[in-house]
């Protein structure tokens, strides 16, 4: 039974009852029981069986009717809940929530600017350049000798001259490494993977941001250390949190994103590098510096894994500043795990990335990385400044050399329901639960600005984001109106 919709409810609509649900595990071979009952969840909620809003039996009911633990249930719930099929609320029981998700993802703002507007994904920005570079490189690939590139599959790290190109590019973003402690990777996710799987095992403590980039989150339950997030200002991690975190005791890592953070666009200060390096130094744990973004910045800022030569890694690569699908990146690694990394780069992906590194090293060597990044730089600012023109004081944060920007949610609105409201608007946005590793993020609204967009495009699809704010939401959608 389902309670009939209240014109006057302030509240969700909620199911007086748990669902009679009790899926068949036995189409779910060879996989682990926590696995397959998170798999079973997915797809019958994509096919429909599971409803938005239908509240989920317990875990103790579960587990009875299957057989199963009750914290192989709440394992199960707790990663489809990550995954964004599930909601858990205290009290009152597990939900299924209404997915945007699968109609915003198939229709890219690239594709058809008629359809979605796609603000959900952080990306570069493409333009004319961008495709000239291409179709020039190309031709220039086409026409040369490829043997030095294509035929190799040693050495693992990466082909010599490609890192002795990337020592030059890192040395702009005062990095000072030898090339013998240079990886080239499949990007910055694989880099961070290498960097974490050098130094954390299962059951390790790792700190980051209270709100960060998700895959990090992801990592989480592939290497199965415990993530923990941090509180933060307008430069990042709090130093007392940190300081109390690591006196804690149990702490073996740290994933920092100083530069431009993922959601919010924070930058971290030189002094409050310095601050940290210290910490981490003083307890002896391992900073992974994740600095995808750091390109984008002029200033002269340190990086923290420079001052921590035995305990730093850092990781930067090109997809969100010079091309997106320009997929290789850098990882620099302490003297004393070179080898390490480089076995497990061989395990998880063969070698270096040969070909997308030669293009990368070519356009280091002849100046285009630098012209598409300064375009990065010039576009960021002008779509960051429409952005602060058409939602002013709806941007809780963000910087002008981002590529996203961090809303604050109307206290009438719940970030589900301007999710779902955009959605049906053909807005796609992101709300917060992506990136949550701690507590004090207060909650927001992702947008993103790149990709291959006009002006006028993005205006409009932002002009949709702040009538959206500012409207009073359908009665099932309301929060808290005075």
């Amino acid at each position: 039974m389902r309670r009939q919709a209240n014109p006057l409810a302030t509240g969700p609509v909620l199911a007086t009852r748990p669902v009679a649900w009790r899926p068949d595990l036995t189409k779910q071979k060879g996989v682990t029981k926590h696995a397959a009952l998170t798999e079973r969840i997915i797809a019958d909620i994509d096919a429909g069986v599971l409803k938005p809003m239908d509240r989920m039996p317990t875990h103790r009911d579960l587990a009875r009717d299957l057989g199963l633990s009750v914290q192989t249930v709440s394992l199960s719930y707790k990663e489809a809940e990550r995954l964004g099929f599930l909601s858990g609320e205290i009290g009152r029981g597990t939900f299924v929530k209404a997915r945007v998700t699968d109609r915003a993802g198939r229709m890219m703002l690239d594709h058809s600017p008629n359809e979605v507007l796609d603000l959900s994904i952080i990306r570069g920005v493409y333009l004319d350049e961008h495709e000239a570079a291409c179709r020039e490189t190309f031709r220039e690939l086409a026409e040369s000798d490829t043997a030095s590139f294509m035929r190799p599959c040693r050495p693992i790290a990466g082909l010599e001259r490609h890192r002795e190109t990337a020592r030059l590019w890192l040395r702009r973003l005062g990095l000072t490494a030898g090339a013998d402690r240079i990886l080239v990777t499949n990007g910055a996710a694989h880099g961070i993977f290498l960097a974490l799987s050098c130094i954390v095992r299962s059951g390790d403590v790792v700190l980051c941001e209270n709100l960060t980039d998700h895959g990090i989150i992801g990592l989480s339950n592939v290497l199965g250390f415990s993530l923990k997030g941090l509180p933060t200002d307008s430069e990042g991690i709090l130093p007392d949190a940190l300081e109390a975190a690591c006196a804690a005791g149990g702490v073996r890592a740290m994933v920092l994103i100083p530069t431009l953070n993922n959601p919010t666009g924070h930058v971290m200060g030189a002094v409050r590098r310095q601050e940290i390096a210290a910490i981490a130094a003083r307890y002896g744990i391992f900073v992974v510096e994740d600095e995808v973004c750091r390109p984008m910045i002029d200033e002269d800022l340190p990086s923290v894994a420079e001052m921590l030569p035995e305990l730093g890694f850092f990781v930067t690569s090109f997809t969100k500043t010079v091309l997106t699908g320009l997929r290789v990146g850098y990882l620099v690694v302490p003297p004393s795990y070179s080898i390490r990394a480089a076995s497990i780069l061989r395990v998880s992906s063969w070698s270096g990335t040969y070909l997308t590194g030669e293009i990368a090293t070519r356009w280091i060597e002849n100046g285009t990385a630098q012209k598409l990044l300064d375009v990065q730089r010039r576009e960021a600012r002008a779509r960051q400044s429409v952005a602060a023109t058409v939602l002013g004081a709806h941007i809780a944060s963000s910087h002008p050399l981002a590529l996203c920007a961090w809303l604050k949610v109307p206290a009438h609105w719940t970030e589900d329901g301007l999710v779902r409201a955009l959605a049906n608007q053909n807005v796609a946005v992101s709300p917060s639960e992506p990136f949550i590793a701690g507590p004090g993020h207060g909650g927001g609204i992702r947008i993103c600005l790149g990709g291959r967009m006009s002006h006028a495009t993005l205006s409009n699809a932002l002009t949709t984001v702040r009538n959206t704010f500012e409207q009073l939401p359908p009665v099932y959608d309301i929060g808290s109106i005075g």
